[in-house]
């Protein structure tokens, strides 16, 4: 099942050499696990998506260029996350703060690399009975 996303999380792209993390921003009046929790809104790479280091999608404007620059040969380039909207939304009725929250389930478009970020883990980590 599905969790509220919160600070803290991590995410995965596909091109990417790194795991990124999420910093909220959207709002800061509903929190789960004391941190805020994360609304569709939160999807600004380098202020709310950390980058996930070197990417490697031939997508990516710069990873083509350097490898063609190589001849060919792979050239991994720094991630330069361009979100192409804002993240899924796959709770509809569960809002912060007016908005809808972050599901653990969402995904997002990066328009540079082409790849589909996704969330691997919350950031919540109490358990309670």
């Amino acid at each position: 099942m599905a969790e509220a996303v919160v600070t803290g999380a991590a995410l995965l792209c596909p091109f990417g050499a790194a795991a990124g993390n999420l910093t909220v921003t959207s709002q800061t009046v509903v929190m789960a696990d004391g941190k805020p929790v994360a609304t569709i809104q939160d999807c600004q790479g380098n202020t709310n998506i950390a980058p996930f280091g070197m990417c490697s999608s031939l997508m990516n404007p710069q990873v083509a260029s350097a490898t063609a620059a190589a001849l060919g040969v792979l050239t991994p380039q720094p991630c330069s996350m361009a979100p192409a909207g804002v993240w899924s939304v796959t709770a509809p009725g569960i809002l912060a703060d007016g908005k809808p929250v972050l599901m653990s389930d969402a995904s997002l478009a990066c328009v540079t690399g082409m790849g589909r970020i996704s969330i691997t883990f919350s950031g919540q980590t109490s358990v309670t009975k």
